[in-house]
């Protein structure tokens, strides 16, 4: 009897966690449509800033932890790009996994 509630409690907690790493993933087609405003800059390989005149980072098949990371650093100001700043400021936390699910499934190469 205690082997089957022992069981019986894995299983929730297992359960439990499956649902809490859903909640917290990403939708890469969501994704794709809050990426859309980015491309401009991600995803042209010739775009540069004015000043300080650099290129942009291709993001391709980044990784999703860095991009939200990055995302929320420059959210909170931590990371300073006015332009980053402004952009990430408006992205809510789903927001921001959805477009990392997105980028995460385009070619790095």
């Amino acid at each position: 009897m205690i082997q089957r509630l022992a069981g019986i409690a894995m299983l929730a907690v297992l359960s439990g966690t499956a649902l809490v790493a859903n909640a917290e993933s990403g939708d890469p087609q969501q994704g794709k449509v809050k990426f859309q405003g980015c491309m401009g800059c991600h995803a042209n390989p010739y775009a540069s800033n004015a000043y300080p005149n650099f290129k942009f980072p291709k993001l391709a098949g980044q990784h999703p932890e860095y991009i939200v990371a990055a995302l929320k650093a420059y959210k909170s100001g931590e990371r300073k790009h006015k332009t980053m700043v402004f952009q990430a400021g408006s992205l809510s936390d789903q927001d921001m996994l959805d477009i990392a699910a997105y980028i995460a499934t385009l070619n790095g190469q």
